[in-house]
């Protein structure tokens, strides 16, 4: 009986450990990460662009959501329309102004629960020298055992509609769009020890 007492003693705090998981910090990885941005052009077509990203992490708590948090980094050097003239121009001081302003940031400052998958991840972002306050709305794909390497891993999609005009870009406005909808998707890992 002791034996026995003993053994589920130890399963219950094997359990009680699992439970009390700390959160962990996952970094981004550039080659899966698309930030893409598209605009009213005229009301005749809606141009995308991606950002990219230069460096990014997601710090996730499966059993306390609220505690995570996500801070990301996107180099305008990156920005890709698949028209390279209007990558410059995007580039110049009628819109981003990169010279002056070379990346956009977002650092989260709450992450709200709305069920198991779906989250609410307000922070605080900054465009051209401006910084806004921005709610994403974010669904998490996956949490686990990469297939191809094993380690921790995580994957979401996000969504966000904001205006330009707002971040001190109102170039054209209203001809071209002032509203912009901004749609990620991502997955980062925990790097291996050295």
């Amino acid at each position: 009986m002791r034996v026995f007492s003993s053994l589920l003693l130890a399963g219950l705090l094997g359990v009680a450990t699992v439970a009390q998981a700390n959160p962990v910090t996952y970094q981004l990885d550039p080659n899966h990460t698309m930030v893409l941005f598209s605009w009213s052009h005229f009301d005749y077509s809606h141009p995308t662009a991606d950002l990219g990203l230069a460096q990014g992490t997601v710090t996730f708590d499966e059993q306390h959501p609220a505690a995570s948090s996500v801070e990301v980094t996107l180099p305008l050097s990156k920005l890709d329309t698949h028209v390279p003239a209007l990558d410059e121009h995007l580039k110049k001081t009628d819109f981003f102004d990169a010279a002056k302003y070379p990346t956009v940031t977002f650092k989260s400052t709450r992450v709200e629960p709305v069920d198991a998958r779906h989250f609410k991840v307000t922070g605080n972002l900054t465009i051209h020298g401006v910084t806004r306050p921005i709610t994403l709305d974010a669904v998490l794909n996956r949490v686990g055992p990469h297939p191809m390497n094993q380690q921790p891993a995580i994957g979401f999609d996000a969504t966000a509609t904001l205006k330009r005009s707002d971040f001190g870009m109102g170039m054209m406005v209203p001809m071209v769009g002032d509203e912009v909808q901004v749609r990620i998707t991502t997955e980062g890992s925990v790097p291996k020890a050295k």
